[in-house]
């Protein structure tokens, strides 16, 4: 189990997500929505609604959080940028 690295980007941590904590290749990467898909086993979502999904899978569109509030619950921090919520969560 490891938490992201320092100087990681968003979709850097998108990835380590989606790929159960483990960085993989640059040439490996998917998009920061694909990795999002990924993540949530859903596909075709945008990037908001897959990371919603993600924490709650019967969310519904009316009710989901914007990019700041949906990374940090995921992460279960507060007041974090997106970034740094995804990079605190331990996989």
């Amino acid at each position: 189990m490891a938490t992201g690295t320092a100087g990681s980007t968003f979709t850097s941590e998108l990835n380590r997500l989606a790929n159960s904590g483990t960085y993989t290749v640059l040439t490996s990467y998917l998009t920061a929505t694909a990795a999002a898909n990924s993540l949530a086993g859903t596909s075709g979502k945008a990037l908001i609604g897959a990371l919603n999904l993600e924490a709650d899978a019967t969310r519904q569109p009316k009710d989901f959080k914007a990019l700041g509030g949906i990374c940090n619950e995921l992460a279960s921090t507060t007041n974090l940028s997106p970034l740094a919520a995804l990079r605190s969560i331990n996989v």
